[in-house]
């Protein structure tokens, strides 16, 4: 019987997933010492995953010593989208609440350890923060990262040794129902995020982000209305949908 180690059986099946797992919409590109660093492992090794990878046309390499997901990802990121419930009963709802604060607004979803980007409708604006669907955000990044991590510690989940200061702001943020941040992940934005309630598991957060110099108090206050109201609904559709 093959041993499970860093070669064979399941440890090295998990780490060629983990390559793929890699990429995202801010990461499109990576070299073999940075696959050998995502996922834990010897560089000799990181080239055999690559050569599986490479065989199968899901990676190819671009730029010199730098490899790329190919055109045969986009069916499964497709199939993806067309299962994901949720993110389709959002749509609209994305759309109508962008329309009513005029910035753009987004979908997060949890993903393990993060939080993805699932929908998006973006403002009409010249100048606006673009936030392509599959961006990540780590959780207590950001207003959406840190409401997510509100609710996972409400619900009981682990979160580490958080600091005074985080505990506190996560009472905060239960206690007021939402967070905001500003220039915490792009520069001179405001954003602000609402949960939607689904089931325990399916952690989702509602949030919109603009320019700190267009989101007077009167625009913030119009956001968070907005948000509360098109999460609230969001819920509401969502509970009769299996997710």
């Amino acid at each position: 019987m093959a041993t499970q180690g860093e070669t064979g059986g399941s440890s090295s099946s998990r780490k060629v997933l983990e390559i793929l797992l890699a990429y995202s919409a801010e990461r499109t590109e990576l070299s073999v010492p940075e696959m050998s660093e995502a996922i834990g492992a010897s560089t000799p090794s990181t080239y055999r995953y690559l050569s599986l990878l490479k065989s199968l046309d899901l990676l190819v390499e671009g730029r010199p010593g730098r490899y790329h997901p190919t055109a045969r990802m986009i069916p499964i990121a497709r199939a993806a989208q067309l299962t994901n419930a949720l993110a389709q009963v959002a749509a609209p709802l994305l759309k109508e609440a962008m329309e009513e604060i005029g910035e753009t607004v987004m979908l997060m979803q949890q993903s393990g350890e993060v939080l993805v980007c699932t929908a998006v409708a973006e403002c009409r604006h010249s100048m606006r923060f673009t936030i392509p669907q599959g961006r990540i955000v780590p959780f207590s990044q950001g207003a959406s990262g840190k409401m997510a991590a509100a609710l996972a510690a409400d619900a009981g989940r682990p979160q580490g040794n958080l600091s005074a200061d985080a505990s506190r702001e996560i009472e905060q943020i239960l206690a007021q129902g939402y967070a905001t941040s500003v220039a915490e992940i792009d520069e001179g934005a405001w954003a602000c995020s609402f949960p939607v309630l689904t089931v325990p598991n399916d952690l989702a957060v509602l949030s919109c982000a603009g320019p700190e110099s267009r989101m007077s108090a009167e625009v913030q206050a119009r956001a968070k209305e907005t948000l509360r109201e098109s999460a609230a609904r969001m819920s509401e559709l969502a509970s009769g949908i299996v997710l």
